[in-house]
């Protein structure tokens, strides 16, 4: 891992295992799957649901400044606190929650390489049942990080020139074959990807173990594709999980200064009166 632009923000399951219980450092399980954490976790491991708590539950956006800052101390996460996340489907929703501890300005946190499903097939690893709990915190937000996000008008802006539009969908999403992966119920109203976005699939970053792939092929995956790392990136998926992976990659392993995850993606653009798309 050390190959990458910051592998400090990456840990091994090793390396969780080793830390366990350790003071000052918080493992949190965000899956795509609620019900996962339930049926057994990291031992100590705090579970988040991307559903109910890390979105706003009255209008379509993320969990705010202050729904952050109290989601925080009621689970006991204090700012100097390193935070180590993992989750399931290779670190979807674990991604999200690293990009919106990152929107927040959470200094130290970072994600277990290979996510929930790693853990699982290491015969070392255990899981257990019961629910931690850990002392409220004084949790506060001293900086929001609004250049990680894209909003609509950055996307329309981003159509012009001078940008990477990253479609992380799988092909047939890409196409309009599909407008949803199965089971998914976040759909839109037309099929199809943002004009001029790239297809390059979140799962081509990945190896089978769902650890990263390394740096040069990482660099060979988005250099094929015309991914010009000068320039300005904007990524984007369905709802914004699959996007903050690749925003990860992108920014993290890669090092591309400019990278922003459109959180609202297909489900916003894809309902949007008027704007053109490309199938």
């Amino acid at each position: 891992m050390s190959e990458y632009a910051h592998p400090e923000v990456l840990v091994s399951t090793d390396w969780v295992k080793e830390n366990l219980g350790k003071d000052g450092i918080k493992i949190v399980e965000i899956d795509v799957d609620t019900q996962q954490y339930d049926v057994g976790h990291v031992p100590g491991a705090i579970g988040l649901n991307w559903e109910t708590q890390l979105q706003n539950q009255v209008r379509r956006d993320i969990a705010s400044k202050e729904e952050f800052e109290q989601m925080m101390r009621d689970v006991g996460i204090s700012n100097d606190d390193t935070v180590i996340l993992y989750g399931d489907n290779n670190n979807w929703f674990a991604a999200y929650g690293f990009w919106l501890f990152k929107l927040y300005g959470h200094k130290d946190v970072r994600l277990m390489n290979g996510g929930r499903n790693k853990w699982l097939n290491e015969d070392d690893k255990e899981l257990v049942a019961e629910r931690p709990s850990y002392a409220a915190s004084n949790y506060t937000v001293s900086e929001v990080n609004n250049d990680l996000r894209a909003l609509l008008p950055k996307v329309f802006e981003a159509q012009q020139g001078g940008h990477n539009l990253v479609d992380v969908r799988s092909p047939d999403e890409y196409t309009g074959k599909v407008i949803a992966p199965p089971g998914m119920s976040e759909t839109a109203q037309r099929g199809g990807h943002i004009p001029g976005a790239a297809n390059i699939p979140w799962s081509t970053t990945v190896q089978g173990d769902g650890t990263f792939k390394s740096l040069g092929d990482l660099k060979e995956l988005y250099g094929s594709k015309g991914v010009d790392f000068a320039k300005p990136t904007i990524a984007y998926c369905r709802i914004g999980e699959r996007s903050s992976h690749t925003w990860f990659v992108l920014k993290y392993l890669l090092g591309v200064k400019d990278v922003r995850n459109y959180d609202g993606s297909w489900t916003e653009y894809g309902n949007l009166i008027g704007a053109g798309i490309e199938k």
